[in-house]
């Protein structure tokens, strides 16, 4: 029982510091850094670097000389550290670099995290989703409390991830023992390389591709919404967007069931079309007299994760099969989390800075360029991909 209250507490401060600093971040750059839509997204690209770069790390170092809880302990007191010094920078490049820095001690805690409840559970299965609830809750009550306390502008959103941080690097240090491995991985293990050899079946190839591009929009959301709906004047903006994790908890619960009955293909374009949907919903949305059309496209968030990124892992480990499975899916996060959310950070900058209109953004125009890609997406999916074997459970 107390191990399982030690885990439970480690996901949920995991992410309640993710969510602390990270949804607003883009509101705090321009409200006190003045930064253009490029500079912001450059700030959200750092995270994606952080995740191309972490699994190298994990693989090649932590799974041969450290205890996973002590060097994710060391991680998070130095990212505390670094969280408040990003809360007193006045500069974006500086900025930048701040949270560069901070990415690559933060982003491979997720994975150490990961390592140390597995290592503790007799049916990871069964066990790792009750544990794993608890992050998804802890990014929910950080959304609610920034929100609730109007911090959506201020530096105190660092101060609170800052805290978090050094209170789990504190707590980390006393998380049930999770030794090295003693063998380290090889660059290609750690990459997911011999992954490749799925890209010989042409609808995995197909599907990689879409996943990839699928990044840019979902890009547009993570960087841009929360300064969009601060801008629009939607008050307790970041309190309302956690209304996005919850119909994510919930829509999660039914993709074993779709996945089984309806067929991985329409979960995927389900997915897709979710996508269209939201953008058009904020383009179109506004406080005054469509404010529905704005809580539409943060509830079906739910649809648009899950029913893509959860269904694309899925269908990822049901081609893969047990020889390759785990790097499959490492390499399925290096290609999504990491080089597509890389693209779509940079892209997304360029297009908030394209439309600019004096001291606001065209706001409809932005959100119209993901849904126009998403759009493409789906018609590329509907078009190119043909699984003509059906899958196990399928």
């Amino acid at each position: 029982m107390k191990t399982g209250v030690q885990l439970a507490f480690m996901m949920f401060v995991e992410y309640f510091i993710w969510c602390s600093w990270y949804v607003t971040m883009a509101t705090y750059m321009g409200e006190h850094l003045h930064s253009s839509g490029i500079q912001i997204g450059a700030a959200y690209s750092a995270l994606a670097i952080a995740t191309m770069i972490s699994p190298f790390f994990i693989g090649m170092v932590a799974d041969r000389y450290f205890s996973a809880e002590r060097i994710m302990g060391v991680m998070h007191l130095l990212g505390a550290v670094l969280l408040f010094v990003a809360s007193t920078i006045k500069g974006n490049s500086a900025f930048y670099w701040i949270i560069l820095l901070y990415s690559l001690l933060y982003m491979p805690t997720i994975a150490l995290s990961n390592s140390v409840a597995f290592h503790q559970m007799s049916d990871p299965g069964k066990q790792f989703p009750w544990i794993r609830v608890f992050g998804t809750i802890g990014w929910i009550v950080a959304g609610l409390l920034v929100g609730y306390l109007g911090w959506e502008k201020s530096n105190a959103t660092f101060h609170l991830a800052a805290g978090a941080s050094l209170v789990l690097g504190i707590a980390s240090f006393f998380l049930p023992n999770t030794p090295p491995k003693g063998v380290a991985a090889d660059a290609s293990s750690s990459l997911g390389t011999q992954a490749f050899v799925l890209f010989k079946n042409r609808p995995y190839l197909i599907f990689f591709i879409a996943a990839i591009l699928v990044c840019i929009p979902l890009s547009f959301y993570y960087g841009f919404a929360n300064s969009f709906l601060n801008e629009l004047g939607m008050k307790n903006a970041a309190g309302k967007m956690i209304m996005g994790q919850i119909s994510e908890g919930l829509f999660i619960v039914a993709i074993p069931f779709l996945f089984n009955s309806i067929g991985v293909k329409k979960m995927l374009l389900l997915g897709m079309t979710a996508w269209i949907l939201r953008y058009i919903c904020f383009a179109y949305g506004n406080i005054e007299t469509s404010s529905w059309m704005l809580y539409a496209g943060i509830i079906l968030h739910g649809v648009c994760y899950d029913f893509f990124f959860v269904t694309g892992y899925m269908y990822t480990e049901k081609k893969a099969g047990q020889q390759i499975k785990n790097a499959a899916q490492g390499l399925f996060t290096f290609a999504t989390y990491g080089l597509g959310m890389f693209i779509g950070t940079w892209f997304s900058g360029y297009i908030v800075d394209g439309y600019a209109a004096g001291t606001g953004h065209d706001w409809k125009d932005i959100w119209l360029v993901p849904a126009y890609i998403a759009a493409g997406v789906l018609i590329y999916f509907i078009l190119f991909f043909r699984e003509k074997k059906q899958l196990p459970n399928n």
